[in-house]
């Protein structure tokens, strides 16, 4: 199939003159003119309202939900028109190619659902497929640029199955906004040039990515218009088709095609493995229904995603870790201090007990017990800080959780993915964090597709974290891989009180948790608690932080106490930063708050509805 390239046509307005655009306006009336006086959507960090409400990392996303909102629709429908529109224009982060978890508050029956759209491996994969012939785990480099890391993608699988169970349009409707912003183009950011920047050597060994990623050979041009006229076409059929098109038809073959024979560009650099996928991979995939997890925290009703993610799961367990001690703003220090070791704490289980529920026996009821959150805590002392990486302890035996004992390095997890939260006018709310991986997955397109696949299979363990001991999250034929992914809704009395979420690798968990202790413990309002700086810790030597706590009073008393602070990875774009929240607060007499990031990754995009004047 031919390659189509994305037209990427530069709208500086340094270099236009007013003259320049009348003409061109003449020539071209159509929406896919060279030259266009649109500006793209404004971002806004808080908003408040009624009538729903859509919270994203990008504000043509966000606007997309505010659509179907605005006709009618509800929480999922616009959940899922947001979602598509970020394979749009946040394609190095979600689309069709990968997958993601989805936590749905039902308003009428007053229950939290959750469906399990994360990326299986295939039939043919073993526990041994990420070990080279020497039986040592394959570089980071080789398995993540590769067809072998490629999972099944979930993606289209949850958003029709959200639309069948609970929302009220059809796919096609859903799908229609984020179809024409990838027909008309979005205007390019600095955040999509950086990314675009970050992956340009790994993208250049694909011939398929190239010509859509990088035009003409060249990095995209900030204040250009970026047009993806193949995902626009992919939309349409999964429109007409439904996702049978993907799981049975002609987009799952070139899928395939393309993961057993990744389209390598002449003299490329990495020589790409190909993959173990087949046709009859993509036939197996469900998305699958699952028990949310629930823990209560000062009396609120704490919901996320279990198994085969562990976000709630460690989320869950550290604030039940944390539910021992009173965390105030009066002594902020302290409280930092018992986020930072419960986090520890909760990581060190994590690892050695959550893996997919089909092939492991997660004891997930005895991990989020208050009994174990009470063992595990009395390791926590106020004065000094304990030493990872910490051996993780049975929860079925929670007497023994006290004990310490040295354990094993952390495995790895990619920094991208992204978050969205939508109400509506009903009552209903949804939390859904998707994603490729990594900044720009597997960095292979689909030839023809417009979208990139995913490298999701690398968030298994290559090889056992310990020898002799079991563990639930190495490879496996039809395996769900482990994931952090904490889309989370907080209920008081029954109702909504918050909905949140981050992209972030294994920072998810940490970037959630500390929102909650932001919110529910030091007193900031949610918009404060989302914008306040960063630090993370999940059972390694040091803990990652965002540059502005580096520069806080609490850093010195926290390494005093025996605290470690690096500066946080690169992931998203070229300055430190932990997450992406989007989030929402709701208010008395059916208002809501929506949040996004004033800051990172650009600043996000929150709106509502009917705005409060």
């Amino acid at each position: 199939m031919a390659v189509r390239r994305a037209a990427v046509v530069a709208a500086s307005a340094a270099a236009l003159s007013l003259s320049l655009l009348a003409t061109s306006c003449q020539i071209n009336s159509a929406p896919s003119a060279a030259v266009t006086k649109e500006r793209p959507p404004a971002k806004k960090a808080v908003a408040t309202g009624s009538g729903g409400a859509v919270s994203s990392v990008n504000p043509y996303a966000s606007r997309a939900g505010l659509e179907v909102l605005r006709k009618g629709g509800n929480a999922v429908d616009a959940a899922v028109a947001t979602a598509s529109a970020l394979g749009v224009v946040e394609p190095y982060s979600a689309g069709v190619g990968g997958g993601g978890y989805l936590v749905f508050y039902d308003a009428k029956t007053k229950k939290v659902h959750t469906l399990d759209g994360r990326e299986t491996a295939p039939r043919a994969m073993r526990k041994d497929s990420f070990l080279d012939s020497s039986g040592k785990p394959l570089p980071t480099e080789d398995a993540i640029n590769s067809g072998l890391s490629v999972g099944v993608p979930g993606t289209p699988a949850t958003w029709q199955k959200a639309l069948k169970d609970w929302g009220t349009v059809s796919l096609a409707k859903a799908l229609r906004p984020a179809t024409r912003i990838a027909d008309d183009g979005f205007v390019v950011n600095d955040e999509f040039r950086a990314q675009t920047a970050m992956n340009e050597k790994r993208f250049r060994d694909f011939t398929s990515t190239t010509d859509l990623f990088l035009p003409q050979g060249k990095l995209p041009v900030v204040g250009s218009r970026f047009r993806n006229p193949d995902l626009a076409r992919t939309y349409r059929l999964l429109a007409q088709k439904g996702v049978d098109a993907l799981y049975h038809g002609e987009v799952g073959r070139d899928v395939v095609r393309t993961v057993q024979k990744p389209p390598m560009a002449a003299g490329a650099e990495h020589k790409a493995r190909p993959g173990l996928m087949k046709t009859a991979d993509l036939a197996d995939y469900t998305a699958e229904r699952r028990d949310p997890t629930r823990t209560t925290y000062h009396g609120l009703d704490v919901y996320s995603m279990g198994p085969s993610s562990a976000g709630g799961i460690t989320v869950g367990e550290a604030l039940n870790i944390l539910g021992n001690f009173h965390l105030s703003e009066k002594d902020k220090t302290q409280a930092l201090h018992h986020y930072l070791e419960a986090s520890r704490i909760s990581f060190a289980d994590r690892n050695r007990w959550v893996g997919d529920p089909a092939f492991s026996d997660v004891p997930t009821k005895q991990l989020l017990s208050k009994e174990f959150g009470k063992a595990r805590a009395c390791q926590i002392r106020s004065d000094k800080a304990l030493t990872s990486p910490l051996a993780p302890a049975d929860p079925r035996h929670p007497d023994a959780g006290c004990e310490l004992k040295t354990g094993n390095k952390q495995p790895h997890e990619g920094p991208s993915t992204t978050h969205l939260v939508a109400s509506d006018r009903w009552g209903n709310v949804v939390s859904y964090t998707l994603t490729i991986e990594q900044t720009g997955g597997s960095a292979i397109t689909v030839p023809g597709r417009g979208f990139l696949l995913n490298n999701e299979l690398t968030d298994f363990d290559f090889a056992p974290l310990t020898k002799g001991t079991p563990d639930p999250n190495l490879p496996g034929p039809g395996k769900r891989p482990r994931s952090s992914m904490s889309p989370t809704i907080v209920l008081r009395d029954g109702k909504p009180m918050m909905a949140v979420g981050s992209p972030g690798g294994a920072t998810i968990i940490t970037t959630v948790l500390q929102t909650l202790v932001n919110r529910l413990d030091l007193g900031m309002s949610l918009p404060a608690a989302v914008a306040a700086p960063r630090i993370s810790q999940r059972n390694q030597t040091d803990t990652e932080a965002e540059p502005a706590f580096l520069d806080s009073p609490e850093r010195k008393k926290l390494e005093a106490m025996g605290h470690r602070f690096v500066l946080a990875p690169k992931a998203f774009t070229p300055s430190p930063e932990i997450g992406a929240v989007a989030a929402l607060e709701f208010l008395p007499r059916g208002k809501v708050t929506a949040v996004a990031e004033p800051k990172r990754r650009g600043g996000g995009s929150a709106m509502v509805l009917h705005a409060s004047r």
